[in-house]
């Protein structure tokens, strides 16, 4: 992070707003016990906690840093659900009728052998299924390189706006930066964010499992044959 996005080294006789809620809990009972006031007895539980007093101002700018990512993170992510309401809003308010599409992957075992599928419907009546093998890897890459299946089918055949659908709120939570992203993730992550970008009317919606049969049939065909199967109508 660039030391000019960070926020001022806090105060340390200032320590409540960095101090965890375990250490003011301490901190009441030490003040308590011994007669103290509360932020003497802070200061002497968080300089415990940073090993000695030299070393409280680096815990307090560490403490500072993970406080000012955090709200970082929680800001994209209120972004980026503002953005996907205003796509649906656009959309609903344009009265266009949008492509919809589902992706499932599965592992068997987990980890182990993968298989996806993509199911894209266009509002003229297209329908194109794909089921592919996916190599190995567990249930949350076959998801999201299912998902990235999905996009690329959706790419190649001009579905300008998209409602996707999936039963992995992992991997939907993950792309949208609804939670804070796995790091076991990342490439997949960087591969779908990528191509979202080249669908800017795009939406993820999660659904429950039972409502996405065709997607886990086309993922547990090609996990059963190791076959790429594609049907186009």
């Amino acid at each position: 992070m660039p030391a000019s996005a960070l926020p001022d080294l806090p105060d340390p006789n200032n320590l409540p707003d960095l101090s965890y809620h375990a250490e003011r809990a301490a901190s009441r009972r030490l003040a308590a016990r011994t007669g103290c006031s509360y932020e003497a007895a802070l200061l002497q539980i968080m300089q415990s906690a940073a090993g000695g007093a030299a070393r409280l101002p680096a815990l307090l700018a560490r403490r500072a840093a993970e406080q000012h990512a955090h709200a970082e993170r929680a800001a994209q992510r209120e972004q980026r659900r503002l953005a996907m309401q205003a796509r649906r809003d656009q959309l609903k308010n344009s009265g266009a009728t949008p492509w919809r599409g589902w992706f499932d992957g599965s592992a068997w075992p987990n980890p182990g052998r993968c298989g996806i599928g993509a199911l894209l419907s266009g509002p003229a009546g297209q329908r194109f299924a794909v089921s592919r093998d996916a190599g190995y890897g567990n249930s949350s890459e076959a998801e999201y390189r299912a998902l990235i299946l999905l996009l690329d089918t959706a790419l190649r055949h001009g579905a300008d706006q998209l409602t996707i659908h999936g039963d992995s709120k992992v991997v939907i939570d993950d792309v949208t930066a609804a939670t804070a992203p796995a790091a076991s993730l990342a490439l997949l992550r960087g591969q779908a964010q990528a191509l979202l970008q080249r669908l800017p009317g795009a939406t993820l919606r999660w659904i429950p499992r039972h409502r996405n049969s065709e997607a886990d049939a086309l993922s547990q065909q090609a996990r059963a044959t190791g076959m790429e199967v594609g049907i186009e109508d």
